[in-house]
């Protein structure tokens, strides 16, 4: 069975097929999917189609989406958390953290919602889903002075030694499609030499399309060309793990899924 520990299921570009979409992902094997809420828009959707579908969901307020945000939503996400905390389907709080890639973005309103959103973890003992953009320090920061009982940092991009340091406060690294891409050499690298028990698949769905789904901005200005991602293409991009641990495709599916359920466990209660 794989797992996609990061799939945006709720995402209005799957509004047309996601009946379709889901099929696919279990016509693929993969049997799980962590669905994490980016705002206060979206947490009820994310729980509803967890539910509808079998599958599992985080809230949260992701840094993207901070600057719309207001107190208010701090409020009602942990309202949320108290009211579904006996819910095996809620595994952690997320998509949370620091962007400091997208410009423009008010970097101490972000710190103020991340360093929330920590501290509602820490209270409710819940793993984090985290946004790790050229942000991977600010974060170790928030997190060595907040202790949370680790999680998964998400499309990790960041160096071996970044990567020890979360490791070392109990996180597992998401890996997607960029590993296959053979000029993500940084990327690959990690994925190869870090210890087996620190890596996750995820697809990030629609977002970071796998090679073969790539479309340059040229061809997606044609409105011809998608690059949406979805669950079903994660045991494809698993083949690019395999390769560089010289693992069979069961292999790399047991030990990701494993980690993901080690990393939030309470996916360990759910079939």
């Amino acid at each position: 069975m794989w797992i996609d520990s990061h799939c945006h299921l709720d995402a209005p570009e799957f509004d047309a097929d996601r009946e379709a979409v889901v099929a696919r992902a279990r016509a693929a094997g993969v049997d799980q999917i962590v669905i994490p809420a980016v705002g206060a828009f979206d947490f009820e959707a994310a729980r509803e189609l967890a539910h509808a579908h079998g599958y599992a969901y985080a809230l949260g307020i992701h840094p993207l989406y901070v600057m719309g945000a207001q107190e208010q939503d701090l409020a009602l996400l942990a309202a949320l958390l108290e009211q579904h905390r006996d819910d095996p389907r809620l595994v952690a709080i997320g998509e949370i953290g620091l962007d400091f890639f997208v410009p423009g973005l008010d970097a101490a309103r972000q710190d103020f919602f991340y360093t929330e959103q920590l501290k509602l973890a820490r209270r409710l003992a819940l793993p984090v889903i985290l946004h790790v953009r050229k942000s991977a320090d600010q974060l170790l920061r928030g997190l060595r002075r907040i202790a949370v009982p680790g999680g998964i940092a998400h499309a990790f991009n960041g160096s071996a030694q970044q990567a020890q340091s979360f490791v070392e406060l109990g996180f597992r690294l998401g890996f997607g499609g960029t590993l296959t891409f053979d000029r993500s050499l940084q990327i690959r690298r990690l994925a190869a030499q870090l210890p087996e028990s620190a890596l996750v698949l995820e697809t990030d769905a629609p977002d970071i399309p796998p090679h073969w789904l790539y479309r340059t901005a040229e061809e997606r200005a044609t409105g011809l060309a998608s690059a949406r991602n979805e669950p079903a293409e994660l045991p494809r991009i698993a083949e690019s793990l395999a390769a560089l641990r010289g693992w069979t495709l069961e292999q790399t599916a047991a030990i990701t899924s494993a980690n993901v359920r080690a990393a939030l466990s309470r996916l360990q209660r759910l079939p």
